[in-house]
């Protein structure tokens, strides 16, 4: 009991004896000072007895709990002992592990000397450990092949037609015998022929097979299977530009067509930049002045480190730009050209592209037996004609050294 109510320093059983007689056998009187204080340690008593019978039943549910947690470890280490597993079902913790050793089991039968070791394998990201529950950074975009640079079509004239096929008359003969004459005498004739020629138009198509799953599980995989099909499409324009035969199905390209170089231009210690402006002056003296060059890429890079002969480079060196041009004219590097070899041209006065079918890309279930398969039909097509209208626009030659 605390000291705000500490009863007075007054014996119970002494006020009742000296208690007056008239006051004895009468109701009790609740504004008595006496009464109040009895009241009040009759309160303090009930709350003391309700506070330790709330704190004794806390005390047995905790005590039961520990006697249910005793159980349970007794259970554990009685598993551990006939060299089962714990019953959670989990996996063996490293503290599960060293229950079950050897190690510990021989530590209790020398009487708790000595000191006790156990091997607890690692947990790493194998797969065979924590591997499992790390999930990848899985990024969206594809990482697809490196490309060429495309430029030969670049170099040509555009053009487009609605036909299968481009027929026009190419001038064959021009002779000019224009020439003064006297009064009533009789003018020279001149001779002049053309011939009809044709570019029929040619398909360049491939495709490939995909399931309907991967592209409605992948959406980013349409773009990029059309970004592929159409790559390809131009890859084979610009081989078919340059170097096709005209047999068959493929295009009569440039080179084939092309006025050979006059070798008889070169020049005892010739450079490849020599052997250019030979070319460049051939195409000058057929009337047809060249505009551009292509080389094979490797050639392209070689001559940026010719040097004269104090080792100085021709060009700008490892600090310079680019070469962009050779003697004033355009120069363009593709592997389509092989590697030795150049072709000098008035490209855009000598050929000519007529496209008759953009690239297109379509999607078809409706091929062979995709459709009980699930599977599509992925189509990439162009139809495109050129017609190389003056030959001798061109000049393709050999570079009379490795370069």
């Amino acid at each position: 009991m605390n000291s705000r109510r500490a009863m007075p320093h007054v014996a119970i059983s002494a006020l009742a004896v000296n208690q007056p007689r008239a006051m004895v056998g009468f109701p009790r009187n609740e504004g008595d000072p006496v009464q109040r204080v009895l009241n009040q340690v009759s309160d303090e008593l009930s709350r003391i007895t309700g506070e330790m019978r709330n704190r004794v039943s806390e005390t047995q549910r905790r005590l039961e709990e520990l006697e249910t947690r005793n159980r349970d470890v007794e259970q554990l280490l009685a598993d551990a002992g006939r060299g089962g597993r714990f019953s959670s079902g989990a996996s063996e913790s490293p503290g599960e592990i060293f229950v079950r050793s050897d190690a510990f089991r021989n530590f209790g039968g020398s009487a708790g000397r000595g000191v006790v070791s156990a091997v607890v394998q690692a947990i790493t990201s194998a797969s065979t450990s924590a591997g499992g529950m790390i999930a990848p950074d899985q990024r969206s975009e594809i990482v697809g092949l490196s490309r060429r640079r495309l430029t030969v079509r670049a170099l040509l004239a555009p053009g487009r037609t609605n036909s299968n096929s481009i027929r026009y008359a190419r001038q064959t003969t021009r002779t000019n015998n224009a020439d003064v004459v006297t009064e009533g005498g009789q003018k020279p004739e001149s001779v002049l022929a053309w011939e009809e020629d044709d570019a029929p138009v040619r398909t360049i198509a491939h495709w490939v097979p995909v399931s309907r799953q991967a592209l409605d599980d992948a959406p980013m995989l349409q773009s990029t299977i059309d970004g592929e099909l159409r790559y390809g499409l131009q890859i084979k324009e610009e081989d078919e530009l340059l170097l096709g035969s005209g047999a068959g199905q493929h295009i009569h390209g440039i080179i084939p067509q092309a006025t050979a170089y006059e070798t008889s231009r070169d020049a005892t210690g010739d450079t490849a930049f020599d052997t250019l402006a030979h070319a460049i002056a051939q195409s000058e003296v057929a009337l047809l002045p060249a505009t551009g060059i292509v080389m094979n890429n490797d050639d392209l890079e070689a001559i940026k480190i010719i040097k004269d002969g104090n080792d100085r480079y021709i060009g700008g060196g490892p600090f310079g730009p680019p070469i962009t041009t050779i003697w004033g004219r355009p120069v363009v590097g593709t592997p389509a050209m092989a590697a030795g070899e150049f072709l000098v041209g008035a490209f855009l006065d000598g050929a000519q592209i007529f496209d008759r079918l953009d690239a297109e890309v379509l999607v078809s279930s409706e091929d062979r037996d995709n459709f009980i398969k699930n599977m599509l039909t992925v189509r990439a097509e162009e139809r495109l004609a050129m017609a190389v209208k003056r030959p001798a626009a061109f000049v393709h030659g050999s570079f009379p050294y490795a370069l």
